[in-house]
């Protein structure tokens, strides 16, 4: 008895019984209350070794998943090295910092249609909008890092006759990687997110179509196994990023 009252009150339980609760609520009140083409549990795991398995499938998410790494690398790159500057270089930071935080908080939503107007209903403006909607969460998260490093650990490495150049990336660079993984954390479902709208709206190959294709011809649970597959993305980044900090960055870990 006292085992099985343990079991009950682990955070793994509790979290599988919050699970279950909601899909029960979710199937119920569609049964209930919705039309019969709306998405429901029990047929989206019907649809779903079918959906997998599908060529157009396979493509569409080959597509999409490839732009958002694609786009992330190019912002990790472009984000970690203006930020970086931003950070150790005041009169660059006072230069840019406006543009950077107003840039970060223009919805993505609103210079997409620029995006398709200067590079076309393609891949391209795809990965435009990633790069725009990932960019500069690294870029202010790599700012505040660069900025907060101790100035101890500085004088350590000026007293060690260490180059500019060596203290940057043996120093600052280290210290700044929590803030440059917390950034890409919000970058990759910025970048998810940016990838799916402009699907939508250029109506090119990828997730997002194939949602917007089969929610309108009344396919919502062939839809939804598309969203699954975005969340089960997002949710894969996070713990690969999440896995490399404890692997290889101990000095970031919490005592």
């Amino acid at each position: 008895m006292t085992e099985r009252v343990r079991l009950l009150d682990t955070p793994w339980f509790l979290k599988l019984a919050a699970g279950v609760a909601l899909l029960l609520v979710w199937e119920l009140a569609v049964r209930g209350l919705a039309p019969a083409y709306v998405a429901k549990p029990t047929m989206i795991v019907r649809v779903l070794a079918t959906v997998l398995s599908d060529a157009k499938f396979l493509s569409a998410a080959t597509a999409t998943l490839t732009a958002v790494a694609s786009g992330l690398a190019l912002s990790v790159l472009a984000g970690a090295a203006v930020g970086m500057t931003m950070g150790r270089v005041p009169w660059v930071e006072l230069a840019l910092r406006y543009y950077v935080n107003s840039l970060f908080a223009t919805p993505m939503i609103a210079i997409l249609p620029l995006l398709t107007l200067w590079f076309g209903y393609t891949g391209d403006a795809r990965l435009a909008t990633i790069v725009f909607a990932a960019f500069f969460s690294i870029t202010v998260n790599t700012c505040d890092g660069a900025r907060a490093v101790p100035h101890e650990y500085l004088e350590v490495a000026r007293s060690f006759r260490a180059p500019a150049w060596k203290s940057l990336i043996d120093v600052v660079l280290p210290a700044s990687m929590p803030y440059l993984l917390a950034g890409l954390r919000l970058a990759a479902g910025r970048a998810l997110i940016g990838a799916t709208v402009a699907e939508f709206f250029t109506s090119i190959n990828g997730l997002g179509y194939y949602i917007l294709f089969n929610s309108r011809t009344f396919r919502h649970n062939e839809a939804f196994v598309a969203v699954i597959v975005l969340v089960a993305a997002g949710v894969g980044f996070e713990v690969l990023v999440g896995w490399a900090a404890r692997r290889f960055m101990p000095w970031s870990r919490r005592a």
